[in-house]
């Protein structure tokens, strides 16, 4: 386990835990993220047990996470995202993984992860997925967004929106903060909110990824 605190970074600066067995994997990722002013590579950890005591000691606002963390299981990462996030609510998990079976992207998202890409992204597309989460913004990549797409097989009955609220979801699919949002549509952050909460209860849904995948398998969107 290798866990490094910064006195002297920025305040402004993004905490992130990075996740994965594989230490090459962590030092490359590592070598990525710290060239960014805004973030900060606080922790890191090869196995569940590592991976929670570090977020313990650290208190770090990322992980990035790989599903695969033993050659015992190749879903563990699915188990350690729920127990971080059911401890740390206000923690962003972005999985960062090779795995693409269509199922675990959902899965993904059940068990609290914010985001979900795969390692072959490039490295803009991995930084602006870091900084979605970071915001409480959901951040999939092309492949995890076909993926979620493909999942969806069953139509539940579908929970009636203001047209406002449905043109919210449009924006909220797309990608667009609440602050954007409530640039394209004339109406303050608060109002936006206001509507984001609203969407989330009649979808009876914990974050802003569970309704983009909610709504899009009910045609919503």
């Amino acid at each position: 386990m290798t866990t490094e605190q910064r006195t002297h970074a920025p305040t402004r600066a993004l905490r992130i835990v990075l996740v994965d067995d594989h230490a090459i994997v962590r030092h490359g990722l590592r070598s990525i993220l710290e060239r960014e002013s805004d973030l900060d590579v606080v922790g890191e950890a090869s196995t569940a047990a590592e991976a929670a005591a570090v977020v313990e000691q650290t208190r770090p606002s990322i992980v990035l996470l790989d599903l695969k963390l033993s050659t015992a299981a190749d879903t563990e990462g699915l188990d350690l995202c729920a127990r971080l996030t059911q401890r740390h609510p206000e923690l962003a998990v972005l999985v960062l993984t090779t795995f693409l079976d269509d199922s675990l992207v959902v899965e993904a998202i059940r068990h609290g992860a914010r985001g979900y890409v795969v390692k072959d992204v490039d490295t803009t597309e991995l930084l602006r997925s870091i900084r979605a989460v970071a915001r409480n913004e959901s951040a999939f990549d092309s492949h995890a967004a076909a993926a979620m797409v493909r999942s969806m097989r069953v139509q539940p009955e579908r929970p009636k929106f203001t047209e406002r609220e449905l043109r919210v979801l449009q924006l909220l699919a797309h990608g667009l903060s609440n602050r954007e949002i409530g640039g394209e549509l004339y109406i303050s952050e608060t109002t936006v909110k206001f509507h984001v909460r609203n969407i989330m209860r009649k979808m009876d849904a914990s974050s802003r990824a569970e309704v983009v995948y909610e709504a899009s398998k009910l045609g919503v969107i």
